[in-house]
């Protein structure tokens, strides 16, 4: 039975390496066969050129516009011959912009314009200085590409005629061609600035560096396999809160045919608002579609308190027979707030060329009672979720019970087809009060979910700059990219030089001492230590 059991495991173990190579072997055909598709594409693209055009959006227009306004306004300003300090401009006084002192960090080259010898007046060369005027300009001097040699000496014994030699330093990454910084830089564009690394490629080229698009692909895979221990540790980190913030947004992903709306999910960890120890931190997934599946995966075995919106994809996460047991929800009132605004939104009607006056009256007392919470919050947050709750109770519950009994009479004297008889359905919907009231009793629930939708927002905004994910291993990376640097945003750390000081440690570090790398205990390596 022993040498059963052995030739099993050695069979198991070839199995296990023959698929290992199998995969390496369909990975490696499917990047050659996009490349081939990509040239395929450009040399149509060249031959015949650009079949369509995308319409320019409405932002970009505006953004556009507002540029050039102001570009014309200040041109306008130079020009004009005006007081000091005021620009008549129209209808407005447009002030001249007020220079902030550069920073005292920055080097400073000095530049002495030669001195007259003799007095500009008389021609007297009896002149002495008596002081001197100093105008600071701000320049940039262009990025520096550099080549570090690592040399290793050999020398050989002239008793035993051994060769002795130091051992070969441990990079971040297979063949460690490319340098911690390097690494980072092209990380953080990719995930953090929204550049594509074609965008990359030819900014570098441009710069006298050719670096080819799978040569930068390479690297940015190599990092993720590097920073996994670090990740793991985020996670963790994140799924210990009794309390998380989750929301989802939209990603394209790249299919057969056109592009897919997939979703990118995240998962905030911030006990800052009834101050509690955790550092903050957040947990991205990616995902092909927005299944409940998703939420009952990526929080398979967490139990605690959910702060969402209404979203139907959660509900199995609050049955009563879960498995360790059912996930608390509490609801946000901004996403309530906000169906009453939109009826309420007088400048959005002159927007829209309606007139002002044609607003619901029920959604604006709504709003105006809705904010009265959110006021007081503002005085709350920070405080203990004792204090917080307790001043809940004297403050904000009286608010909360009025709102409820107004609504329910509102809505009793209006069909169930208006617009605003939906707006209150929102909060009374499937024993949604209960959730959304959860702030009364536990002062660690916030009263809105902004935490999760600002760790959104960045995602959000590069959307229009990398079009889509390639594949759904592609939008698994880019959250597992997401999750580091917002988790360093979040704890004030700059990610850039946080990645690349991770990257220059991690080979040498032993695996007791990774958490002094985590965003909210890491020191940076001071310059001296960097250089020697």
């Amino acid at each position: 039975m022993q040498a059963a059991l052995a030739a099993s495991e050695a069979r198991a173990a070839t199995a296990e390496a023959e698929l290992a190579q199998a995969r390496a072997v369909v990975s490696s055909t499917e990047a050659m066969v996009k490349a081939l598709k990509l040239e395929i594409a450009k040399l149509r693209r060249d031959q015949y050129g650009k079949s369509s055009e995308r319409r320019t959006r409405l932002i970009d227009q505006l953004e556009l516009q507002l540029e050039e306004l102001e570009a014309a306004a200040t041109e306008d300003a130079i020009r004009a011959e005006a007081a000091e300090g005021t620009t008549k401009v129209r209808a407005f006084d447009r002030r001249k912009p007020r220079r902030k002192p550069f920073p005292d960090h920055l080097p400073r080259e000095r530049v002495v314009i030669e001195a007259p010898a003799n007095c500009t007046c008389c021609g007297s060369s009896r002149i002495v200085k008596m002081g001197e005027d100093v105008t600071e300009t701000l320049e940039v001097i262009p990025r520096q590409w550099k080549v570090i040699q690592t040399v290793r000496e050999k020398f050989t014994c002239r008793d035993c005629e051994k060769i002795s030699q130091p051992p070969a330093p441990f990079h971040p990454t297979p063949r460690g061609w490319a340098g911690p910084n390097l690494l980072a830089m092209i990380l953080f564009e990719k995930f953090g600035q929204h550049q594509p690394l074609n965008r990359q490629a030819e900014r570098y080229a441009r710069e006298g560096v050719d670096l080819s698009l799978s040569t930068l692909a390479d690297q940015v895979g190599a990092c993720a396999v590097a920073l996994e221990p670090i990740h793991a540790l985020i996670r963790a980190h994140v799924l210990a809160a009794d309390r998380l913030h989750g929301d989802d947004t939209t990603v394209p992903l790249l299919a057969r045919g056109g592009a897919r709306t997939a979703r990118l999910w995240t998962y905030v960890r911030d006990d800052r608002p009834f101050a509690g120890g955790a550092p903050p931190a957040a947990l991205f997934h990616f995902s092909p579609d927005r299944e409940k599946t998703n939420p009952n995966r990526h929080l398979a075995g967490w139990q605690g308190v959910l702060q969402a919106d209404a979203y139907g994809g959660y509900n199995d996460l609050y049955r009563e027979d879960r498995k360790p047991g059912p996930v608390t929800s509490a609801l946000c009132w901004a996403h309530a707030r906000r169906k009453f605004f939109v009826l309420a939104d007088i400048a959005g009607n002159v927007r829209k060329g309606k007139p002002a006056h044609d607003i619901s009256p029920v959604a604006l007392e709504a709003v105006k009672r809705i904010d009265a919470l959110f006021d007081i919050e503002r005085d709350i947050n920070g405080l203990s979720a004792e204090a917080r709750r307790e001043a809940r109770y004297r403050l904000s519950r009286p608010l909360v019970d009025n709102l409820h009994d107004w609504l329910m009479a509102e809505r009793s004297r209006m069909s169930k087809h208006a617009p605003v008889a939906k707006a209150i359905n929102y909060l009374f919907e499937k024993d949604r009060w209960t959730a959304f009231t959860r702030f009364l009793e536990d002062g660690r629930v916030c009263l809105t979910n902004n935490a999760a939708e600002r760790a959104l927002r960045g995602v959000a905004l590069g959307r229009k700059s990398w079009l889509f994910a390639g594949s759904e291993r592609g939008g698994d990376r880019a959250a597992f990219m997401y999750t580091l640097i917002v988790t360093a945003k979040l704890n004030g750390v700059d990610p850039q030089a946080w990645l690349a000081d991770m990257l220059a440690r991690l080979p040498n570090l032993q695996v007791a001492s990774l958490p002094d790398l985590l965003p909210w205990t890491w020191q940076q390596t001071p310059p001296k230590q960097k250089a020697a």
